[in-house]
C-alpha cells in the first residue's frame, strides 16, 4: 500500500488532480521539503516528469518551491494547500468567463459562426447525432432543445424525471410556453411529484399513462418533431454521472418514430387532476 489509503487518493482524484500529481504531493506532504529527485524516487514517478507536475502543483497552490540548490519543494498543511487551490480555481474560473463573455461580444464569433453555418449546409440534418453521458449533458442539450423550440415540446417521462423537469427547466419552459410552445408532458405516476405537477401543470398539459392499456415507460423528449433525446438508461439503477442518452436532429426518428409512439401514449392517457 502507498503513503495514503485509496480512499485519500481518489478524493484527490475528484478534485482534479492526476495520478502522478497526486502520488508526488502526498510524497511530499510525508517529507515536508524535499527535492524532485527524491520525490521521483518515493513516488515511482518518471524524473523525467517529475519537475513539470511540480511546477503544476505549485501554480495550483499545493506545494510552494525554494529558490536553493539543488531545487526544493516544501509542503504546507492540507487545509491550507487546498484553500488556496480552491481560491486559484476560483480565480482561473472568473478570467475564463470574462474572456468567454469577451469572445461572445467580439467580431470573432460573427466568424465563427460564418464558419458553422457553412458547415451546416454540407451536412445533412440526421447526420447531428451523439450519445450523451451524465445527467448533467442531458439536461444541457435538453435546455437547448427547449429554447430553440417554436410550436411544440412532447415529453414522456419518469415520476423522477418529471421532477428534475421541474428542477432544472421549469423557467426555459415557462419561457417557451409564453411564446406560443405547445408543451404536454407525460408520465406513469404524478404521486411523487405534486409540487412539479402543480408548477408545470400552469403553463403545460400534464397527463398520466393508463399502464393498463400500454405499459410503457422510459424517458424522451421531440422539439417541432425535428430534434429528439432519447434516454437509453433507467435513472433509478444507475448514478446519474453514468446516465446515457442520445440526441439526434433526425426527422425521421423525431416525427415518424417517437411523435406516434407519444401520440399512442397521450391517446391512452388520463388528465392529471
Amino acid at each position: 500500500m502507498g503513503l495514503a489509503s485509496n480512499k485519500v487518493m481518489d478524493a484527490l482524484k475528484g478534485i482534479g488532480l492526476n495520478l502522478y500529481e497526486r502520488k508526488l504531493w502526498v510524497a511530499l506532504l510525508a517529507r515536508g521539503t524535499s527535492t524532485a529527485g527524491e520525490l521521483s524516487a518515493i513516488a515511482s514517478v518518471p524524473r523525467s516528469r517529475t519537475y513539470d507536475i511540480l511546477q503544476s502543483l505549485a501554480e495550483k497552490g499545493f506545494v510552494a518551491a525554494q529558490q536553493s540548490k539543488p531545487l526544493k519543494y516544501v509542503a504546507m498543511a492540507p487545509e491550507e494547500s487546498l484553500e488556496r487551490a480552491k481560491k486559484k480555481m476560483e480565480e482561473d474560473f472568473k478570467d475564463t468567463q470574462e474572456r468567454i463573455n469577451d469572445l461572445k461580444s467580439s467580431p470573432v464569433l460573427k466568424e465563427l459562426n460564418e464558419i458553422f453555418t457553412k458547415g451546416l449546409k454540407l451536412v445533412a440534418p440526421e447526420e447531428f447525432t451523439g450519445a450523451l453521458k451524465g445527467r448533467y449533458s442531458l439536461h444541457q442539450q435538453l435546455t437547448s432543445m427547449f429554447k430553440d423550440a417554436d410550436k411544440k415540446i412532447n415529453i414522456l417521462t419518469t415520476p423522477e424525471g418529471l421532477n428534475e423537469l421541474y428542477e432544472h427547466h421549469f423557467d426555459t419552459l415557462k419561457k417557451a410556453s409564453d411564446k406560443g410552445v405547445d408543451i404536454k408532458i407525460l408520465t406513469s405516476s404524478t404521486e411523487k411529484s405534486a409540487d412539479a405537477v402543480k408548477a408545470l401543470g400552469g403553463f403545460a398539459e400534464i397527463r398520466n399513462v393508463n399502464d393498463k392499456e400500454l405499459p410503457v415507460s422510459g424517458r424522451f423528449a421531440v422539439v417541432d418533431g425535428k430534434e429528439l433525446v432519447f434516454s437509453l438508461t433507467d435513472q433509478k439503477t444507475v448514478h446519474a454521472t453514468q446516465d446515457l442518452a442520445m440526441w439526434s436532429k433526425s426527422e425521421h426518428a423525431a416525427k415518424e418514430v417517437l411523435e406516434p409512439l407519444f401520440k399512442l401514449a397521450w391517446n391512452n392517457s388520463k388528465a392529471v387532476g
